[in-house]
């Protein structure tokens, strides 16, 4: 069955404008969404990679190189004929071993041919699209060491059965969870740019849009993308055209004055706090089309870059969003 389209989600705004968000500027470091099961969190991610226009890659390249100088040589792509392929997106499953997520030694082919040759993992089937992780919160340790070096470099390097392999890894990392089921460790926290609060409507129209669309979908898929395919054509051409913006959105100092002030009346720790609220500004600035960020741009953006980055405070019964909204409010006015 086709994904669900991305404008049919019923509500969950704070949700599918981070993902926008991320489609449009990469480098912020991807979205985390928890909350109640059934909300819509893994149709979100699927519905944008939908959404989101092809990509041209080199033929047969197995890390979606966009040119043969882009894939590497343990590849052994010779020609420079390109195809399109959908924006991947990579599920990591629970339990998933290291070898299956870096890549290693072909052992079919070390066997029947004698010939050490690389078998690449998720990671490389990722790169340039979505790598998405349900259940993040539960995942092993080990795993997550590995996806946070990778994060950081944009780079998957495997050293092991005599192979030496590095390819490029770069991937928008999307996370969901349910918060009852654990908490999620603070180093893999700190590398998801945005995050997100998602709970169940408690307004019954709402609940009843909700249920009314999914049956459409199921009962006629082909009538309900149709219905739908205009709007998610609009939201693609603003996607596109928000990215050929990007660099011209001016971002000047008193935006860097303004994200500065409120991280340090948030108390958030180092500065991967302000440089995400400014991308995520003008990221959203982009999508608008404005041609500065401005402190509306700020404020709406602030809780979804901001919420997770903070400490908890045990005199404070608010949840994490309200708090930074409440602060965003007096110091951005």
């Amino acid at each position: 069955m086709p994904a669900f389209p991305f404008s049919a989600i019923v509500g969950q705004e704070a949700m599918k404008t981070a993902m926008i968000l991320t489609a449009v500027e990469p480098r912020l470091g991807g979205v985390l969404v928890f909350g109640d099961r059934g909300t819509g969190k893994s149709t979100a991610v699927r519905a944008l990679a939908a959404l989101l226009p092809p990509i041209t890659v080199l033929r047969g390249c197995p890390v979606n190189a966009a040119s043969r100088a882009d894939s590497p040589d343990w590849a052994g792509i010779e020609t420079e004929e390109t195809e399109t392929r959908p924006t991947p997106v990579v599920d990591l499953p629970l339990g998933v071993t290291e070898d299956r997520v870096t890549g290693a030694l072909d052992i079919e082919r070390a066997l029947v041919h004698g010939e050490k040759a690389f078998q690449p993992g998720l990671l490389a089937r990722a790169n340039r699209g979505y790598l998405y992780i349900d259940e993040v919160n539960l995942l092993e340790d080990h795993v997550v060491d590995l996806l946070l070096d990778v994060a950081q470099s944009g780079e998957n390097l495997v050293e092991r059965d005599g192979l030496s392999i590095r390819h490029a890894a770069r991937f928008v990392l999307v996370g969901s969870g349910n918060p009852e089921e654990g908490e999620l460790r603070p180093q893999l926290l700190d590398r998801f740019g945005l995050s997100v609060e998602v709970r169940s409507p408690t307004d019954i129209e709402e609940r009843i849009e909700v249920i009314r669309r999914r049956d459409a979908f199921e009962t006629d898929p082909d009538g309900f993308l149709a219905r739908w395919q205009p709007e998610d054509a609009r939201v693609r051409d603003g996607i596109l055209a928000a990215r050929a913006r990007l660099a011209s959105v001016e971002t000047g100092d008193t935006a860097l004055r303004d994200a500065a002030a409120l991280c340090l009346a948030l108390g958030s720790d180092g500065l991967r706090g302000e440089l995400t609220l400014i991308r995520a500004a003008r990221a959203l600035a982009a999508f608008e089309g404005s041609d500065a960020v401005d402190r509306p741009h700020l404020a709406r953006v602030a809780p979804i870059a901001l919420a997770h980055r903070l400490r908890r405070d045990p005199l404070d019964e608010a949840g994490s969003t309200t708090r930074v909204e409440r602060m965003a409010a007096e110091v951005l006015g």
